[in-house]
């Protein structure tokens, strides 16, 4: 045989090798690609995606879509070949499978852990909202979660309404944990409660609830053994004037909050927030209305503009990498509050671009 036909032959054949190789041998990586967007002025599946009963709701036109990644699941094993190919794709990108599912985390609890944090994004939206409009409704702090085996097991409930600790009316959470530590293990905490059951019960009539009741819990050590503790996580519950219901499956994190806010404002104000255009955004939102930075900015701008967004309301935190590659024909509006968000839709309506504040100027 020729030498230059052995070689051509010994090339093809480890050239066939590496390929097989790169196709049955898994890398521990993971994809995140471009996800749907979805309008919350509109509808999905059928049903409006906010819907609010018990207060005047007005006409809305154009569009306030939240945008979403796409991410390879928790048991999919990527290959070599993929991974190189999505290396090489603009709008994917691959990331050690350790940066989606730390800890050898299962996607059933990713999963469970999106779910959670969009609920809690749900209420931060409502929350910020109604605080932009100036509606009043009220903050209580309430038992979010009792530990298994812990002393307040069996005594208090999530979802009872904390209204003093020893005597010492508490405002928010940490008000909690502060009178609990005073005590030493070993010593007892005196709560003041409305139960669960009478909380609800008088939200759902309309009604303050009146009646309290006194429950007393042994505290222990922590388990870095430095305070006492009695096996509670505080947490802030929210009573609205009227119903606001979220309706949107098979979508989870914290990312939409924003989104959500200004979807809610829109609906309960007479004028239209967008003017009509088609505006995205992304950008987590606490209760003071505090605008957070989320992952995979750059597919979500992708996603956006395909979906057909002229305008890009940007998370302050987000700005740097969302400007280093914004798609063409989208324009990044930089957000560090959600009162930013709602002055610089009004500089849209009025076409006041120049004055809006850019991502690209830093």
């Amino acid at each position: 045989m020729p030498r230059r036909t052995a070689t051509m032959l010994a090339s093809t054949l480890v050239l066939i090798c590496l390929l097989i190789a790169g196709v049955l041998i898994p890398v521990p990586y993971s994809e995140m690609s471009p996800g749907p967007t979805v309008n919350t002025l509109g509808e999905a599946r059928g049903e409006p995606v906010l819907q609010i009963s018990g207060r005047k709701t007005y006409p809305t036109d154009g569009h306030l879509n939240m945008t979403t990644v796409r991410v390879t699941s928790a048991d999919y094993k990527m290959n070599a070949v993929e991974a190189v190919y999505g290396w090489l794709t603009h709008d994917n990108v691959v990331v050690p499978h350790d940066t989606l599912y730390p800890d050898g985390k299962t996607e059933e609890e990713s999963s469970q852990e999106n779910a959670e944090e969009f609920s809690q994004s749900q209420e931060s939206a409502k929350v910020a909202a109604l605080d932009e409009l100036g509606i009043p409704f009220v903050s209580r702090v309430v038992v979010a979660s009792v530990v298994k085996g812990s002393p307040a097991e069996g005594v208090l409930h999530a979802g009872d309404v904390l209204k003093a600790v020893d005597g010492t009316a508490v405002e928010k959470p940490a008000d909690v944990a502060a009178q609990v530590t005073k005590r030493e293990p070993g010593q007892k905490v005196e709560f003041t409660i409305v139960p669960a059951e009478e909380a609800k019960a008088a939200e759902k009539a309309g009604k303050e609830p009146t009646t309290t009741r006194k429950v007393s819990v042994t505290t222990v050590k922590s388990e870095e053994g430095d305070r006492a503790i009695v096996g509670i996580q505080a947490g802030t519950d929210h009573v609205f004037p009227f119903t606001i219901d979220i309706k949107l499956a098979d979508v989870g994190g914290p990312s939409a909050g924003l989104m959500f806010a200004l979807g809610i404002i829109d609906k309960l104000t007479p004028e239209s927030l967008t003017g009509g255009k088609f505006i995205a955004g992304t950008g987590t939102i606490d209760d003071e209305g505090r605008v957070g930075p989320i992952g995979g900015i750059q597919m979500k701008l992708v996603g956006a503009r395909n979906a057909g967004a002229a305008y890009f309301l940007t998370p302050a935190d987000n700005c740097a990498s969302a400007a280093a590659d914004t798609p063409d024909g989208l324009t990044l509006i930089k957000v560090d509050t959600i009162d930013d968000a709602t002055k610089s839709l009004e500089k849209l309506r009025k076409g006041d671009t120049a004055g809006l504040p850019s991502c690209a100027k830093g």
